[in-house]
């Protein structure tokens, strides 16, 4: 997560009361039903389809509040990863990744040889955090993105929510996996799913720890791999050696989906979970490649986003003792010679026909590849960036969605069976037409707090008219890659750097020479210019 949770009971004022709890030493044998098709379980490990035993060695990147920074995943490879924990959003707390850029992330990981695990990060902290989700409104999410997901059962493990339930209620973490893992299987999902721990992921109560059997048992496909996030919690290594030692004698398996060098709840022992994780050959995922904010900065692993300048904490988990790059393995579905490696041709260079103020029809000749090509993938191009905006099984689409008067380029990828991504076709600039009539509106726009990595702003919204608005969307671009994380007065939506703010039913109208607020937060760069223009209802609005 970008800034990380409040602190929790440390381990040692609770452990006394639950070391006690007796942990069911029980392992499952797999069901009488037919294996998954990718990855699976048995006897306790991680398998590839091939039987092969698979252990995660990765970090944690996080995409849904930095779009434009799907290049980090070949910075990620290049570094010796071969796992990377993808942060999704299902847009109830920040702005929803669509099957489109689910698609396009998962062909990023394949064309760079990285195993996906994909999470939805608007569960975190349930029951505490002001918000977030359920899990079962998490597996909603990924049933709205499973045509992302068909077929890739040999590349992307789903793991259902981040961090369920804070430490509020968290005895109902065990019912409500289950139903969700469940949920997902009854919708013919049939990945890998891996479920995060309570209490801020760290478990401090042992939930987790000791119903991780029946949860195990109550999925149809005995598929299940649990995500333990060791924090603050887990600064000694006979707590960090019992945990996982518990999960291995049980047979259940176990991987420590996040952790850190440091942190505002304590300071984890890194040393010990790489060491352990060696021994015991479990996986883990390191929080994370860049972009932190609200004061966990130094949990990135490079500043920046760029590559050459690792961190003191990215030199330890990458180069380090029990590191990345010494003991990680490349996942055989990769290594393997078997299985078609080669991608389709580029498609034609399209071309643009029907523009209006908020669309545009894309055309392009068709790829060539030996097994057949079997979709597109429609992207926003600005500069080095690029930004998924459709996904496509023909060589047509209508992208929508787009502001008035505005400058626009697209590409096309095609994609083939086995996963394969094409070179980038050539790109078409569109502008859009202007729409809507003369201003009457006004707007004005100012940063409110500032932090490292972070703002808050403040929108006024003014009716310059003789009548009043019912009913407005407002759109604007922001000039330095910002992501509005929380917005009040509206429902935001944003694609790359373009966002569009619809009224709440309380900011609907605005009568003659009255205005509406509009407060938010937003994450930012090193810079945080604002934005030169906006429209409402697609009509220029004068700026103040």
């Amino acid at each position: 997560m970008r800034s990380r949770t409040p602190a929790v009971p440390r381990l040692a004022t609770v452990a006394a009361a639950l070391l006690g709890l007796l942990f069911p030493l029980l392992a499952f044998g797999s069901p009488a039903h037919a294996a998954p098709p990718g990855f699976r379980v048995a006897n306790g490990r991680l398998l590839e389809s091939n039987g092969n035993d698979f252990v995660m060695r990765g970090v944690n990147h996080a995409h849904t509040w930095y779009p434009d920074r799907v290049s980090s995943l070949a910075h990620i490879k290049a570094k010796g990863a071969n796992t990377v924990r993808v942060v999704l959003s299902s847009g109830d707390r920040w702005t929803r990744n669509d099957a489109a850029d689910v698609s396009n992330v998962v062909a990023q990981c394949r064309q760079n040889r990285l195993i996906c695990v994909l999470e939805v990060h608007d569960t975190t902290g349930y029951g505490e955090q002001s918000g977030a989700v359920t899990l079962s409104r998490a597996a909603d999410y990924w049933i709205g993105v499973q045509s992302a997901l068909a077929g890739q059962e040999d590349y992307v493990i789903v793991n259902i929510g981040n961090e369920p339930y804070g430490n509020t209620n968290y005895s109902a973490w065990t019912a409500d996996t289950k139903a969700a893992v469940q949920k997902l299987r009854s919708a013919g999902l049939r990945h890998t799913i891996m479920v995060d721990a309570p209490n801020w992921g760290q478990d401090w109560a042992f939930t987790m720890r000791d119903n991780a059997a029946s949860v195990f048992a109550a999925d149809p496909d005995a598929n299940t791999v649990f995500s333990i996030h060791m924090y603050g919690v887990f600064d000694t290594a006979a707590e960090i050696s019992d945990y996982l030692n518990r999960f291995v004698t049980a047979k259940l398996p176990i991987v420590v989906g996040e952790f850190g060098h440091n942190h505002s709840d304590g300071d984890p022992d890194e040393d010990t979970i790489l060491a352990v994780t060696r021994q015991l050959g479990l996986g883990y995922l390191g929080w994370s490649w860049s972009g932190n904010g609200g004061g966990v900065e130094y949990l990135d692993m490079v500043t920046n986003f760029d590559p050459d300048q690792l961190t003191s904490w990215g030199q330890r988990i990458f180069n380090g003792a029990n590191g990345i790059a010494a003991t990680s393995e490349e996942a055989a579905v990769y290594s393997s010679s078997g299985g078609d490696t080669t991608p389709p041709t580029a498609p034609g260079t399209p071309t643009a026909a029907a523009v209006t103020s908020s669309s545009v029809t894309l055309n392009w000749s068709a790829a060539t590849d030996a097994t057949g090509v079997t979709g597109y993938d429609v992207v926003r191009v600005s500069g080095t960036s690029e930004t998924a905006a459709t996904t496509t099984a023909g060589t047509s689409t209508t992208v929508t969605g787009l502001a008035p008067a505005t400058s626009y380029t697209f590409a096309v990828y095609a994609r083939d069976a086995a996963g394969n991504r094409s070179p980038r076709s050539g790109t078409v600039a569109v502008t859009t037409a202007s729409g809507g009539s003369a201003a009457t509106c006004g707007v004005s726009y100012r940063v409110t707090h500032e932090w490292p990595g972070g703002f808050q702003g403040e929108i006024v919204i003014r009716n310059t008219g003789s009548s009043a608005i019912s009913g407005w969307t407002l759109r604007w671009t922001f000039p330095d890659s910002q992501r509005v994380s929380n917005l009040w007065g509206g429902t935001p939506t944003q694609s790359g750097a373009e966002v569009s703010v619809a009224a709440a039913s309380y900011t609907a109208t605005i009568a003659p020479a009255g205005s509406v607020t509009l407060g938010f937060t937003a994450t930012k760069g090193g810079t945080n210019p604002g934005p030169t223009a906006f429209t409402l209802n697609d009509s220029a609005c004068s700026v103040a």
